[in-house]
């Protein structure tokens, strides 16, 4: 791939050896399962200990049947060689045994922390802003829940016990290999050396690479999930060989990435057993060469005894299987690589995701259930009243006021943009008293739903205020002011559930009647009685067994049953049909009964009870007033209404 590829990538996806991810995974595994871990790490110590101890018994009962040849005594051999032989046969039984353990024990540790890893991703999904999802695709999120978590799986249970069995055998094996000869040694020293360069040159290039291929899964994976969203889109306009195109140049990038990450890695294995051959060889030429010449062998054992010694063939026979075992041993730690590349991709993928900013709130306004003195006092109580109050705490001199909620909103003079580039408000003030029924008409792209996502603080304003029953809803908890809110969106979200279910959403604690009421209001009842199990029906797939309009009717059902003072329809009745419109119209006239209400709609025949109506052009309010009023001044709303005019 050349330099101008990788400009595609964002910052964090650019190739760079960054293992503080991977120390993260680490410290949190030790943080979660110290004593598991513990046992699990003494398994693999004893394993790999008694994998590397036959070669001693190897050369002992070699050395052993040289001498009884020669003195031709075999019954006294037997004696000596079956007891090194038993040896052997418990030494691969606690090799066993401690495999058994700690392949158990991880496969539990690897299950639950991945399981803990997952829960606090979606964990903090929950604490992300809006903002977040709007600048993500949604497909690279889940990416992370499922191939990026997968990386952590083959990391923790098969390439870090690899690893560290295999490096302990390593260990142990060069100590038995410095018992026996210095010489002979030093040539697997250089060999290892050769060995680490190559594995550390392969695998620089092998961890680039694979940092590239997660990002083109994530970035695929969006894509086909975008095409199965928008399927029946691209059928109606004929755009099945666009999108087969769009998705071959996708997938290619992706076939790219990953052929050059694993061609890489693969590449190591082979070069590293060869070299291990080479190896092999070089002691076998090397060995053979002092066995000829009677060279003096140097080694721990001879300075034990106090000497030189001259080097024999038991020692050279082990010597090579110890080599075989070395390289062998290195060979795997080596193609281990593969994994450790792609768990640092997808560990910085995950930890981009969980170091995300978590969605501010200063808020310290609440909304507790009060009740009312005769007085005109304002109490708070632990019992449902059906009375809700603000409460506010004063830090200047301690004491806590109370505001019943009545859903006065107020936005003065507020500017805002998504962008610095663009900016979508322009001193819009909007002023709705309790009870009244505010619409908001305009071009799309006016501004129209980003007002009603600053009352929800979706996003925050830059300059301007919104004040709500008179206190700066920067002040109320973000969780207590959505509670007072209602929301009716035009794009419908239902969830796997029931009917019931997926109404009391709105409401957990709602009783059967409270639903079926709510569902009555909006003129839901007829339909869902019908269904095969009524409201017990379940709902699968944003509720594809339902038309559209039902769907929508459902929505509306569940923004009813939380019964909040303030209530926003975003296009509501857009999905309706006209006959069903004037049925849930009636119902929605009942909803909206003392409660303040927000109202989006093309429609213009939808607005015209509203008590006042403002009609937005490029991120300002041009006119506001009564349909009445703004029919007699026969303005942009005059000609909009009589259709002769058409916002930009």
């Amino acid at each position: 791939m050349n330099k101008k590829d990788n400009k595609n990538f964002p910052p964090m996806m650019k190739p760079k050896m960054n293992f503080s991810s991977l120390k993260r995974v680490f410290v949190s595994l030790f943080k979660e399962y110290p004593a598991m871990l513990g046992i699990i790490i003494v398994c693999i110590l004893i394993s790999s200990v008694t994998a590397a101890i036959p070669a001693v018994f190897q050369q002992k009962v070699l050395s052993d049947i040289g001498v009884f040849v020669k003195s031709g005594d075999w019954s006294a051999a037997s004696k000596v060689i079956l007891p090194k032989v038993l040896i052997l046969v418990i030494l691969y039984i606690i090799s066993l045994a401690s495999i058994t353990v700690y392949t158990q024990m991880m496969a539990v540790v690897t299950q639950g922390y991945l399981n803990k890893m997952r829960c606090s991703m979606f964990e903090k999904m929950q604490n992300l802003p809006i903002r977040y999802f709007d600048s993500n695709k949604h497909g690279d999120i889940m990416s992370r829940y499922t191939n990026d978590i997968d990386t952590l799986r083959q990391l923790i249970s098969q390439a870090l016990p690899t690893i560290l069995r295999t490096g302990v055998i390593i260990i142990s094996v060069l100590g038995i290999m410095l018992y026996y000869s210095f010489w002979l040694t030093l040539l697997v020293v250089a060999g290892v050396f050769a060995m680490m360069k190559i594995s550390k040159t392969v695998g620089k290039g092998s961890a680039k690479y694979f940092r590239r291929q997660q990002a083109s899964i994530g970035k695929t994976e969006a894509y086909i999930q975008e095409m199965m969203t928008g399927q029946k889109v691209v059928k109606v306009f004929n755009r099945e060989d666009d999108c087969e195109k769009e998705f071959k140049n996708i997938n290619n990038q992706l076939f790219e990435d990953s052929f050059r990450a694993h061609a890489y890695a693969n590449i190591l294995g082979p070069i590293i057993q060869n070299v291990g051959n080479i190896l092999y060889v070089l002691i076998a030429t090397v060995g053979g060469i002092l066995l000829i010449f009677n060279v003096p062998n140097l080694g721990i054992s001879t300075l034990i005894s106090g000497g030189l010694g001259v080097l024999t063939i038991d020692v050279v026979i082990p010597f090579l299987n110890m080599t075989k075992q070395f390289s062998g041993n290195v060979n795997q730690v080596s193609q281990q690589i593969n994994s450790i590349a792609m768990a640092l991709a997808g560990a910085d993928r995950i930890y981009s995701l969980v170091d995300s900013e978590n969605e501010t709130d200063d808020g310290y306004v609440t909304l507790v259930n009060a009740k009312v003195s005769a007085d005109g006092t304002i109490t708070e109580t632990d019992k449902k009243t059906g009375v809700w109050a603000w409460k506010h705490p004063h830090k200047a001199d301690g004491s806590v006021t109370y505001t019943l909620l009545r859903g006065d909103v107020q936005m003065e003079n507020v500017d805002f943009s998504y962008t610095p580039e663009k900016q979508v408000l322009k001193n819009v003030s909007v002023y709705a008293k309790p009870g009244q029924k505010v619409a908001f008409v305009g071009a799309t792209g006016a501004g129209k739903t980003t007002i009603t996502n600053l009352f929800n603080r979706f996003y925050d304003i830059e300059d301007g205020k919104i004040r709500y029953d008179g206190i700066n809803i920067n002040k109320i908890k973000k969780s207590d002011l959505r509670r007072s809110l209602g929301l009716v969106l035009q794009d419908t979200n239902l969830f796997t559930g029931t009917v019931r279910e997926n109404i009391s959403y709105g409401k957990l604690d709602a009783t059967d009647e409270e639903v079926k009421m709510a569902a009555k209001l909006a003129g839901a009842d007829d339909f869902i009685s019908r269904l095969p199990k009524g409201y017990d029906t379940m709902i699968t797939n944003n509720g594809e067994n339902l038309s559209q309009g039902q769907r929508q009717l459902i929505a509306i059902a569940r923004a009813a049953v939380s019964d909040p003072p303030v209530m926003i329809l975003d296009e509501a009745t857009s999905s309706i049909d006209t006959r069903t419109e004037r049925i849930v119209q009636s119902g929605m006239d009942k909803l909206m009964e003392g409660r303040t209400v927000f109202v989006i709609a093309h429609r213009l025949s939808t607005v015209k009870n509203s008590d006042v109506i403002m009609v937005l052009n490029k991120g300002e309010i041009i006119e506001r007033g009564s349909h009445d009023e703004l029919i007699n001044e026969k303005g942009t709303y005059y000609q909009l209404y009589t259709g002769a005019f058409e916002l930009e």
